[in-house]
């Protein structure tokens, strides 16, 4: 009896051991679990930071809907309304066909439209009246100043810019910007003497209305392609420039006097 008494408290503590250490396993193991969900955490922000040096044509951060502007135009641009695009491109495409192909001209155009928008209002007024009806009313068109105001301090913004970036090129500051202008000016006149300027206002807008939309489908594939040609064009550039630009001699600028 003896025995068994001192057994008793014996498995009792051996019991109370046991649940101690099952309690205190699960809390060692912890800070390996821990570890193993902050390694599992650290490893989706790999692939954030492998898009973050992903190279994008132009230098551009933002999405391409966005760096056209984003709203309506940016939608008609790439294509979003179908119906809305292909009748916009339609309609220029009708345009360019009337005056560059048909060789219509503008004030010719612009008064049979008129002819043909009076007589028809004249003819039809005048018949209401014959049949002893009352003659229809016709709406008086005006146009509101705010949006014409808007598009001149726009246009005036922008020629301005346009005058101070001609006039920094043109005091010798910007050796690069004067080669490239130059170099686009030049390029641009022979683009010139062999169409005229409609002709070429439609080439623009069939490329600003096309291109976009392929780049925005092949991005993936095209971004590479431009970081390759960025590297070698910049390569090459500072051959030009160490062979060629590094000796013509700058002529440093007066102060003005005060």
């Amino acid at each position: 009896m003896a025995e068994e008494s001192e057994s008793k408290p014996t498995s009792t503590l051996e019991s109370v051991m046991d649940k101690i250490s099952e309690k205190i396993h699960p809390r060692d193991s912890s800070p390996s679990s821990s570890s193993d969900s902050d390694s599992d955490g650290e490893k989706p922000a790999s692939p954030s930071s492998v898009e973050a040096k992903i190279y994008r044509l132009l230098g551009r951060e933002k999405p391409l809907h966005q760096v056209l502007g984003g709203g309506k135009p940016a939608d008609v641009l790439l294509w979003r309304n179908k119906k809305i695009s292909a009748g916009v491109l339609g309609a220029v495409t009708a345009v360019w066909v009337l005056f560059e192909l048909v060789e219509y001209h503008l004030l010719t155009l612009v008064c049979h439209i008129l002819i043909l928008a009076i007589s028809v209002m004249f003819l039809w007024s005048n018949s209401r009246t014959f049949i002893k009806k009352t003659r229809p009313h016709i709406p008086e068109v005006h146009f509101p100043e705010e949006p014409f105001l808007q598009v001149a301090s726009a246009l005036t913004m922008e020629i301005n810019y346009t005058f101070s970036v001609l006039h920094d090129i043109a005091s010798g500051r910007d050796l690069k910007k004067f080669l490239l202008v130059i170099a686009g000016l030049w390029i641009l006149s022979i683009v010139g003497s062999s169409c005229n300027f409609l002709t070429l206002f439609y080439i623009a807008f069939v490329l600003l209305h096309t291109v976009p939309v392929i780049y925005e489908k092949y991005e993936d594939k095209v971004d590479p392609f431009a970081e390759k040609a960025v590297i070698e064009l910049k390569k090459q550039y500072a051959v030009f420039d160490a062979k060629v630009l590094c000796k013509i001699p700058k002529v440093p600028l007066k102060a003005k006097k005060v």
